[in-house]
């Protein structure tokens, strides 16, 4: 058997007094998330939860996270982080095509949590910051009343699946990736190991935890390898350097726009940031001048590194300053392969003239897309994983990301799936089409633009459209850009030619 919740159970075992979180400067110990991610396992077993049924998990950076991840998996259950952001439509998806059996969610987002629940038809739901007597939630608290005569960890196989993960490809409705005990266990162990995490070190957490790059490269590896993780559930330049100079904060993991915020926030040099021994890049390509500019500004360097919810967020990465090649993203993690292939799917040679799609397999991979079959099979075609990027790989063996097959729009670090907004544009009764893409934003990366034609005889502006889709859509997903055309450009089979819109 293994369960991931071990490298808690170890953890404690090893430094049961030592900080497992920092939240405003307060502590938890590992004693107390093992202590309370046990009660908490107990509570869920309490309403009648098993081995392999899924909760939902919808909680922003708090020690509650820690506390309903950890307990999720000691009852052998099956955790579904969910975004905070989500609207009441999306969290019902979300429970429904997991078969969630309960959710756990914060007060301030209860009223589309609950709205989603209920349509998804989950009865048991749980707020942090919840009241007594609110018919939409409990209180969080109400898991954690029963002490268990015993410390909980249900048996689990490495290949049962202990989170999934939900992504998107353009098309169709998203898609949860399932995650074994083993695959996440291996994705914190071999990059902790490769940047050589201590138990002395203290990570910034403002990576939201319910993305699969918080979730795994930050929580799994810190508490895998016994450090500190200093909470921020929400990104402020100013809170991040005060925190780092107040925790005395080792490691810095962001996203690029969130080092750009950095580097030009203007009070940056006013802060003691010398603790800072290592910062890592993800979730999208870092731009060479911010790459430059925040290594000499703060005096570490920037390790990148690249993965997919679907690969437990490590791919590939840069392990160290003498064996990195900046710019790149590193060569495979232990235990994986990655190559390029043509579209025809055979190796390209290396050489950054020889661009084509990365496919991966190894220990990191997913098992599957849940009850997509089909799906899956398209996805692991040939024996490999198909990640949808474009890149090459040098005579050195580093690999360079240079575009996206998919047309995925990657918004501050957020996904945002082009197919799942022109849904709700195509949903509005004077939209006859529309086309969603990613433009250019020097503060996020990508910028969400809609490009509308409208029914004949119909009349809206872009305000009114903007309103509509922020109704029905996460806060990061709807277009902030719009643009009304008289026909929106197309190909001889009718397909919209979105390459022309850009």
């Amino acid at each position: 058997m293994f369960n991931l919740a071990t490298i808690l159970r170890e953890s404690a075992s090893a430094t049961p007094d030592k900080p497992v979180t920092l939240l405003d400067g307060n502590p938890m110990s590992y004693a107390e998330l093992d202590a309370a991610s046990d009660r908490f396992a107990a509570g869920l077993q309490g309403l009648g939860v098993h081995p392999g049924d899924a909760v939902g998990i919808q909680l922003p950076n708090i020690p509650q996270f820690l506390i309903t991840y950890f307990g999720v998996l000691k009852a052998g259950a099956v955790a579904v982080p969910m975004n905070v952001l989500l609207k009441g439509p999306e969290v019902a998806f979300y429970l429904g095509d997991s078969g969630a059996k309960v959710l756990i969610t914060f007060a301030g987002f209860l009223a589309d949590a609950a709205k989603g629940a209920a349509e998804a038809g989950v009865k048991d739901v749980f707020a942090v910051g919840g009241e007594e007597g609110n018919d939409a939630a409990k209180p969080f608290e109400q898991l954690l009343a029963t002490a268990p005569d015993h410390p909980i960890l249900e048996s689990r196989e490495p290949l049962d699946t202990a989170v999934i993960i939900y992504t998107s490809g353009t098309t169709g409705k998203p898609k949860g990736a399932e995650l074994t005990h083993f695959t996440l266990y291996m994705n914190c162990d071999i990059p902790g190991r490769l940047f050589d995490m201590q138990e002395d070190d203290v990570a910034i957490t403002v990576l939201p935890l319910f993305h699969v790059f918080g979730l795994s490269s930050v929580m799994n590896v810190a508490v895998r390898f016994g450090g500190t993780m200093s909470l921020i559930p929400r990104f402020d330049a100013k809170t991040v350097l005060e925190t780092i100079q107040r925790d005395k904060a080792t490691i810095f993991e962001g996203v690029p726009t969130m080092f750009v915020a950095l580097l030009h926030h203007p009070d940056v040099d006013s802060y003691d940031v010398s603790t800072l021994r290592m910062a890592v890049s993800g979730g999208a390509p870092i731009p060479a001048e911010v790459m430059d500019g925040f290594e000499k500004k703060f005096g570490v360097v920037i390790l990148e590194g690249y993965g997919l919810s679907e690969t437990a967020s490590t791919t590939t990465f840069n392990v160290s300053e003498s064996e990195r090649k900046a710019y790149s993203v590193g060569k495979p993690i232990w235990g994986t392969e990655t190559q390029i292939w043509s579209e025809d799917g055979k190796l390209l040679p290396r050489g950054k003239d020889n661009v084509g799609e990365l496919v991966t397999r190894g220990v990191h991979v997913m098992k599957g897309y849940l009850n997509r079959p089909e799906a899956t099979a398209e996805a692991f075609a040939g024996g490999w994983f198909h990640t949808g990027d474009l890149g090459y790989q040098d005579e050195d063996g580093f690999f360079f990301i240079v575009d996206r097959k998919k047309e995925l729009i990657i918004r501050g670090g957020y996904n945002v799936y082009p197919r799942e907004v022109e849904e709700v544009l195509y949903a509005h009764p004077a939209i006859s089409e529309a086309a969603v893409i990613g433009v250019h934003d020097d503060r996020l990366g990508e910028e969400v633009r809609a490009v509308i034609a409208l029914k004949d005889g119909q009349s809206l502006d872009e305000a009114e459209v903007i309103a509509y889709c922020k109704e029905r859509l996460a806060a990061y997903k709807y277009p902030r850009e719009v643009r009304i055309v008289d026909a929106l450009p197309m190909g001889p089979t009718g397909k919209i030619l979105k390459k022309e819109l850009r």
